[in-house]
């Protein structure tokens, strides 16, 4: 008997020891959502997907606080009325740190400007906020325009005015329409779903910084084109993120 017992136990404890070899421990990992962490970025096509988690307008864009996980980012794009808690995709996104909206008396560390929202307004550009701010008259032109010994006749009619006109006379003329032909020294396409124009007629001077007029269209123009443009006058414009027009036509129709 005594020996059938001893023979029990090592049966019994052979077995408990291969059973402890039978026990897998399952490695589980967290939902992906979980391990999100730091600055939402693009895709490589450009996007960045998420859902609206704040909201804010101002002269003209919409800015978007978008979150994915525990990733978000701030995000500009033109104005609309997508509402908090949509899942959007943000197109064409470039990034620009630092800069401030004096609109929204806010700097951010790091924005991203977008040509639209998928399916919302349908903009598709890359876009970068035009060039020129912060009271100047714009960018040097394109190098292959030639800008010596520019000589164009002013516009006819009676909201006819020159350049330099326009820039002396800002205040007199802040949304009121004029009509002023020029030479396209630079042009933009698809900007914030605009085309941008660079004018110069030969009127101003460099030094003064009114030789050269802002246009915003729908219509196209090419560099070296002489065209005239019939638009409304705004004053210190403000684009946010920091870019400012002393004097800026808008919504001009162009005619060659």
């Amino acid at each position: 008997m005594r020996a059938l017992l001893v023979m029990a136990g090592l049966f019994l404890a052979v077995g408990c020891k291969d059973n402890s070899r039978e026990v897998v421990p399952v490695k589980t990992e967290p939902p992906a959502a979980a391990t999100a962490s730091g600055p939402l970025t693009p895709g490589a096509d450009g996007t960045i997907q998420g859902k609206v988690a704040e909201r804010m307008d101002a002269a003209g864009y919409t800015y978007l606080r978008v979150a994915r996980g525990a990733a978000d980012t701030w995000v500009a794009v033109p104005e609309n009325t997508v509402e908090v808690g949509t899942d959007v995709t943000v197109l064409g996104a470039q990034p620009m740190p630092g800069f401030e909206s004096k609109t929204l008396k806010r700097k951010f560390d790091m924005i991203y400007f977008g040509s639209g929202l998928k399916g919302v307004g349908g903009a598709a550009a890359a876009p970068k906020p035009p060039a020129g701010h912060a009271g100047t008259a714009g960018p040097a032109p394109a190098a292959s325009v030639d800008l010596s010994n520019i000589q164009v006749d002013k516009a006819t009619g009676a909201d006819a005015k020159t350049i330099a006109e326009v820039w002396a006379q800002k205040a007199d003329l802040k949304d009121k329409t004029v009509s002023v032909r020029g030479k396209v020294v630079k042009a933009t396409s698809g900007v914030m779903g605009k085309n941008w124009l660079h004018l110069r007629d030969g009127s101003g001077s460099e030094d003064k910084k009114d030789n050269d007029l802002t246009v915003t269209t729908n219509d196209t123009a090419a560099a070296n084109d002489v065209v005239t443009v019939q638009g409304v006058v705004h004053v210190d414009k403000d684009l946010g993120a920091g870019y400012e027009y002393p004097v800026l036509i808008e919504d001009a129709k162009v005619t060659k």
